[in-house]
This record gives C-alpha cells, structure tokens and sequence, in this order.
C-alpha cells in the first residue's frame, strides 16, 4: 500500500477508534491520523505475531481496517494515560 492510503487508512481507523472508546481527547486531527496509521503498523504487527497472520493485506481487505482499529484503540488508550493527567491538573 502507498503512503495515501496508509494516511487514509490512519485517518479513518483513529476516527472509528475514537468513536468506540467516548470520552474527551487532547488531540485533533493531526494526532487522530498519526495514531491511526501508528494503530494500524501495531495492530499488523501484533497479528503477525500473535496469531502468524498477515494482517495488513491491501486498503480493501477487512482485515488490514480490523488491525489498524484495533491497533488503534489500543494506543488511543495508552495516549490517553499519558496525557489524561495533564490536562486534569491546569487551571484557567
């Protein structure tokens, strides 16, 4: 796959994997997109290692969109643990 659809794929997954896990996000676009695409490299990975599967296939295959929400998700979470405690502690 090309670096457009990786950015599309970034996009798309970090949005959906926003979506599933509701609550308030410090980031914008620019970081939904980079922890779609950085989802997608973990969760093709995780695949691979986990389960001996090639998870990142090609832009229309379920599995490359299932790998790259789950991937997602879980770095949704861990960015959330890392600067949930921020933005709790400012003062206005």
């Amino acid at each position: 796959m090309g670096i457009i659809a990786w950015i599309i794929i970034g996009l798309l997954a970090g949005a959906i994997a926003k979506l599933l896990m509701p609550g308030k996000d410090p980031g914008g676009i620019i970081i939904t997109m980079l922890i779609g695409i950085a989802g997608g490299l973990l969760g093709g990975w995780l695949g691979k290692v986990i389960f001996g599967v090639d998870s990142i296939d090609g832009f229309f295959e379920l599995s490359t969109w299932i790998a790259a929400i789950a991937g997602s998700l879980v770095l949704l979470a861990l960015y959330r643990l890392v600067t949930g405690n921020r933005r709790s502690h400012r003062h206005a």
